[in-house]
C-alpha cells in the first residue's frame, strides 16, 4: 500500500499525537511503525483491542508505569554472560515493576474475557527480584550497605579506618609544633589518600609522603608517616568493597538471564499495552468510539468529526459510501467545507484500519480498503516546471494506474486549471474510468456538466455543502442528493458588485445553464422544506422519548410508592404483633393471678382461666385493624353443613362448621376451643392431598432421664409433651389446660404429660382433671420406653 495518503489526510498528525501518549520509546517506535490492517477480521480485533484498553482505563484510571528503554537489551547480554552495571539492573528492576504494575490495574475490576487477555497473561512480574534488586541498588552510581553482610561489615571497618585517620591528622593540624608548617589547618584526599597540605619550603619538616602538589608550587599534599599504613589498609578496604559489589552484580546478573526467555515475551506485550493504552487515550481526548467493520465495500460515518478541528467548533457531517452509491460528487462554494468533508471520509477509514476508535456516532461503519488514493491540494511544482492543472494530472495518472476493486479515490476540485469546458469533460472521463475499475470515489468540483452528470447516472449521487447567503459563512453541513450552488451571483451582489454587471452576467449564461440554475435553486428550496420537516420530525420524536420518559419515571415513582406503602403495612403489622403479644402477656398475668387465687376450688379456676382465654382471643380476632398475612387465591365454598371440616383461609386454620350461614352469610366455626364467626367466602376446603412433610430417618437416641422419669425422646417431639415436674396441683392444672388447648388448635391428637412418679398426689389430681375435659378422648399411664408411671399418655378428640 502507497503511504503517500498519510500526510494527505494527515493521518501522520494523529499518529504523532498518539505516539506522543506512550510511555517507553520503543513503544512510540513501534506505533509509528505499525501498517494498516488490510483484512476486516484483523481491523475488528485491532479495534476491539483498542475498546478494551479504552473501557479498562474508564474503569481503572491510569496505570502506574515507567520507561524502561534498553532493559530488554540488558537482559540480552546478561543471557550472553555479560555483567550487568547498577543502572543496567535498575532497569531490568523497573520493566519487573511495570509488569506487576500491570497486571494489577488489569484486575483491579471484575470483566469478562477481553481482547487483551493474551497480552495481559503474558507478562511475567518477579516481584521478588525486583525488591532485592531496588533494596540493594539505591542508583546507577550506589549500592546500599545492606546489599549483604559482608559488604556491610567490609564498609563498616573503612568508616572505623577512615575516623581513626582523622582524629589523628587533626591532632596533628592542630599541633603547634606543626601546624607552622602548613599552609591551611585542613585534610583532604589524594588519589584516595588522607593528606595535608604542606608549604613547600617546609616539606622536610613533615615528614612523609608527597601525593601532589598546587598548580603554584607553593604547597606540597604530604601523607603523613603516622597514617600510611592506616591510608593503605583503607586502599585494601576499598578493594574487597569493589569485590564484594562484582560479586553482589554478578548474582543479580545470573537471575537476569535465567528469567529470559519468558522476560522478552513479557517486555513485548508491556509494549503492545503501552501502544494500546496510547491509541485508548487518544480516543478518550477526541470522545471517540468503536465502529463496525464491513466485510464488504462501502462506509457509513454518522455524525463524523474531523478530529484535527477545534471540537467547539467542528460540525459533524453523515457521509456514506459504497452502498447504494459508488460515487459521490460534493459541490458548493469556495470554504463551504468541500474539501474537509473529503478529509474526514478518508481519515477516519484509514484510523480505524491502524486500530484507532474514530470521532464519529458508535453505529458507524467503516469498511477496509487496500489503497487510499487521493489528490487534494495544489500540486504545482516550479522546479519541475508544472502548472496546477499540469501537477494534478501527473497525480491522477498516477491513480489512474492503482485503482482498482478496494480502493479509495478522494479528488479535490477535479478538472479544475483548465478550459472550464474541456476540464469538466476530462473530470466526467475520469469519474467513468474510475468507476469501470472498482473504486469507490468522492470528488469536489464546482462544474455544472459535473452535477448534470450525477443526476442522470445511476450509482453517481450529488451532495453539497450548505452556505448562508445572507451572513456570507458555510454551514459545513453535508446534505447528500443534491446538488449545491456555487452562488457566485449572490455572494457577489453581497459583497458590492452593482446589480446590473449581474444582470449583465445572467446573460452570458447559456440556455442550459440557466435552466440548471433554475432547477438547482428549486432543489434548495426543496431542500429547505426537507430540513424543516425533519426538524419537525426531530422535534415530535423528542416530545415521544420525552413523553416516554416521563412515565418511565410515573412509572418509578409508583414503584416507589407502593414500597413505601408496603413497608408502611408491615411496619404496622410489626406494631399490631408487638400489640398482640403485650396483651398476651397480660392474659396470662391475670391466668397466674387467677391461679393464686385460694378462694376457688381448681375446676372452677380451670372454667375461669377458658372463659378469659376465649373473651381475650376473639377480642383480639375481632380487631378491624390487624394487618393479616398475604391470602393466596382460594375457592370458596358455596354451602356448608354443621360437622362439615373446613378452613379459615386468612388464617389457614382448620375449623369444624357449628352452625349454618345466617342471613349475612357468617358461618359460626370452633378452631380448637375458640368458636367464632366468619363469612361463607372466607372458607375453603381443607386440602385433603397435602402431605406432610417427610422426616428423616435417623438412630433413635437413648432415653432421657426426667425426675427419675426415664422419657423416650426419639418418638416425639418438644411440642408434644410438656413437663410438670416440680409445679404445685394448681399450677400443674393450669399448664395442663393451656396446653391442652394448644394442641387442639394445632391438630394434634397425642400429647405426653410428664408428672413423674413421687407420691402420686399431682398425677392423681391429673387424671381426675382429664376424667372431665371436654377434649380429651382417653389417657393411659406411659408404657416402657415413654416414661411408664412417670408420663400420661393422653389421646384427643
Amino acid at each position: 500500500m502507497d503511504n503517500a495518503y498519510y500526510k494527505t489526510l494527515e493521518l501522520d498528525k494523529i499518529r504523532n499525537r498518539a505516539a506522543g501518549f506512550t510511555v517507553c520509546k520503543e513503544a512510540a517506535a513501534r506505533l509509528l511503525a505499525q501498517q494498516p490492517w488490510t483484512d476486516p477480521d484483523e481491523v475488528r480485533f485491532a479495534l476491539s483491542q483498542t475498546d478494551a484498553i479504552n473501557s479498562l482505563l474508564l474503569k481503572n484510571g491510569s496505570p502506574r508505569f515507567g520507561g524502561v528503554e534498553g532493559a530488554d537489551k540488558a537482559v540480552q547480554r546478561a543471557v550472553k554472560g555479560g555483567l550487568l552495571s547498577m543502572g543496567e539492573l535498575l532497569l531490568v528492576a523497573g520493566a519487573l515493576r511495570n509488569f506487576q504494575n500491570l497486571s494489577q490495574w488489569y484486575t483491579m475490576t471484575e470483566h469478562d474475557m477481553l481482547p487483551v487477555d493474551d497480552l495481559f497473561y503474558a507478562l511475567s512480574p518477579q516481584p521478588g527480584l525486583e525488591k532485592a534488586i531496588t533494596d540493594a541498588i539505591l542508583s546507577p552510581e550506589e549500592m546500599a550497605d545492606t546489599a549483604s553482610h559482608t559488604l556491610f561489615d567490609i564498609r563498616r571497618k573503612i568508616r572505623a579506618t577512615e575516623n581513626s585517620i582523622r582524629d589523628k591528622l587533626d591532632a596533628l593540624v592542630k599541633s603547634s609544633a606543626t601546624s607552622k608548617y602548613l599552609q591551611e589547618a585542613v585534610v583532604s584526599l589524594r588519589n584516595g589518600r588522607f593528606v595535608v597540605p604542606v608549604k613547600a619550603e617546609h616539606r622536610g619538616e613533615v615528614g612523609g609522603v608527597i601525593h601532589d602538589v598546587s598548580s603554584t608550587g607553593a604547597t606540597v599534599f604530604v601523607e603523613p608517616t603516622a597514617v600510611v599504613e592506616a591510608n593503605a589498609k583503607i586502599l585494601q578496604l576499598r578493594s574487597q568493597e569493589q569485590a564484594e559489589i562484582d560479586r553482589i552484580l554478578a548474582a543479580f546478573t545470573d537471575q537476569v538471564a535465567a528469567l529470559d526467555p519468558l522476560f522478552s515475551y513479557s517486555y513485548s506485550a508491556m509494549l503492545d499495552i503501552d501502544v494500546l493504552l496510547a491509541k485508548a487515550r487518544l480516543a478518550l481526548e477526541q470522545k471517540a468510539w468503536c465502529p463496525h467493520v464491513s466485510s464488504g465495500r462501502g462506509f457509513s460515518l454518522l455524525k463524523a468529526r474531523h478530529p484535527l478541528i477545534d471540537p467547539a467548533k467542528v460540525v459533524p457531517i453523515d457521509v456514506s459510501l459504497g452502498q447504494e452509491y459508488d460515487t459521490l460528487v460534493v459541490t458548493g462554494p469556495n470554504t463551504g467545507g468541500k474539501t474537509v468533508t473529503l478529509k474526514t471520509a478518508g481519515l477516519l477509514c484509514a484510523m480505524a484500519q491502524h486500530g484507532y476508535l474514530i470521532p464519529a456516532h458508535e453505529n458507524s461503519t467503516v469498511c477496509v480498503f487496500q489503497e487510499y488514493l487521493v489528490d487534494i491540494g495544489d500540486e504545482q511544482s516550479i522546479e519541475q516546471s508544472l502548472s496546477t492543472f499540469s501537477g494534478h494530472m501527473k497525480k491522477i495518472t498516477n491513480i489512474l494506474g492503482l485503482a482498482g476493486p478496494g480502493t479509495l479515490v478522494l479528488l479535490d476540485e477535479l478538472g479544475a486549471g483548465t478550459d472550464p469546458a474541456e476540464g469538466a469533460a476530462l473530470a466526467v472521463s475520469i469519474i467513468e474510468r474510475l468507476r469501470k475499475l472498482g473504486a469507490l470515489v468522492m470528488a469536489t468540483t464546482h462544474y455544472a456538466e459535473i452535477k448534470v452528470f450525477a443526476l442522470e447516472t445511476p450509482g453517481v449521487v450529488n451532495a453539497s455543502c450548505e452556505f448562508d447567503v445572507d451572513s456570507l459563512r458555510p454551514t459545513y453541513k453535508l446534505s447528500v442528493g443534491v446538488p449545491g450552488k456555487s452562488n457566485a451571483f449572490l455572494i457577489s451582489e453581497k459583497l458590492g458588485i452593482p446589480a446590473e454587471v449581474i444582470e449583465a452576467a445572467k446573460k452570458h449564461l447559456s440556455s442550459d445553464d440557466r435552466r440548471l440554475d433554475s432547477v438547482l435553486a428549486q432543489l434548495d428550496n426543496l431542500k429547505l422544506q426537507l430540513k424543516a420537516g425533519q426538524d419537525e420530525i426531530e422535534r415530535l420524536k423528542y416530545e415521544a422519548e420525552h413523553q416516554l420518559e416521563s412515565a418511565q419515571k410515573k412509572k418509578e415513582a409508583l414503584i416507589r410508592q407502593g414500597e413505601q406503602e408496603l413497608e408502611a403495612a408491615r411496619e404496622k403489622a410489626r406494631q399490631m404483633a408487638q400489640q398482640v403479644q403485650s396483651e398476651a402477656y397480660a392474659l396470662t398475668d391475670e391466668l397466674r393471678k387467677l391461679q393464686k387465687d385460694e378462694k376457688m376450688s381448681a375446676s372452677q379456676r380451670a372454667a375461669r382461666a377458658r372463659e378469659i382465654a376465649k373473651r381475650d382471643t376473639e377480642k383480639l380476632f375481632g380487631k378491624t385493624d390487624v394487618v393479616h398475612n398475604v391470602v393466596r387465591e382460594f375457592v370458596p365454598l358455596k354451602s356448608v353443613k354443621i360437622g362439615d371440616e373446613v378452613v379459615i383461609a386468612e388464617l389457614d386454620q382448620t375449623a369444624t362448621v357449628m352452625s349454618l350461614p345466617d342471613k349475612s352469610g357468617m358461618v359460626e366455626v370452633r378452631a380448637g376451643i375458640l368458636k367464632t364467626k366468619v363469612p361463607l367466602s372466607g372458607l375453603k376446603a381443607p386440602d385433603k392431598f397435602k402431605k406432610a412433610p417427610s422426616k428423616p430417618v435417623s438412630a433413635r437416641p437413648a432415653p432421657a432421664r426426667k425426675g427419675g422419669v426415664t422419657v423416650e425422646r426419639g418418638q416425639r417431639s418438644a411440642s408434644m409433651e410438656i413437663n410438670l415436674l416440680g409445679m404445685t396441683v394448681d399450677e400443674a392444672l393450669m399448664e395442663t389446660d393451656q396446653f391442652l388447648d394448644h394442641a387442639v388448635m394445632n391438630g394434634q391428637t397425642m400429647v405426653y404429660l410428664i408428672h413423674g412418679k413421687g407420691t402420686g398426689a399431682l398425677r392423681t389430681a391429673i387424671h381426675e382433671h382429664l376424667r372431665r375435659h371436654k377434649n380429651v378422648k382417653s389417657f393411659r399411664l406411659g408404657r416402657y420406653g415413654e416414661g411408664e408411671a412417670g408420663v400420661t399418655v393422653v389421646e384427643l378428640k
